[in-house]
């Protein structure tokens, strides 16, 4: 049996990341307004928020890639829907090349 896939619903990814771009420019603004941190430091920080999302980005797809999961059944499902196919071919008079 093959597994049905949900797809997320695109409104809620959209109003996770309008949140968390909102609280993050919130937390910037204030800081731009008190003194706890210099104002030199304050005005490059969404630059490191950019670097340190693009390194998290590549640690993730990296992590991703040495855990690559295998799919034995999947390509069981695979191999099956290409025997299908080229039966369904060769009864259509294609030539399917050798087995």
């Amino acid at each position: 049996m093959r597994r049905k896939y949900s797809i997320p619903d695109p409104m809620k990814q959209i109003v996770k990341i309008l949140t968390l771009l909102l609280a993050v420019t919130a937390v910037w603004i204030g800081l731009l307004q008190t003194s706890t941190i210099p104002e030199s430091y304050t005005w490059l920080l969404p630059l490191y928020l950019i670097v340190s999302l693009g390194c998290y980005g590549l640690l993730m797809v990296g992590i991703g890639l040495m855990n690559f999961p295998t799919c034995p059944q999947e390509a069981l499902f695979l191999q099956q829907d290409i025997v299908e196919a080229k039966d369904f071919l060769k009864k259509k008079g294609v030539d399917v090349g050798a087995d």
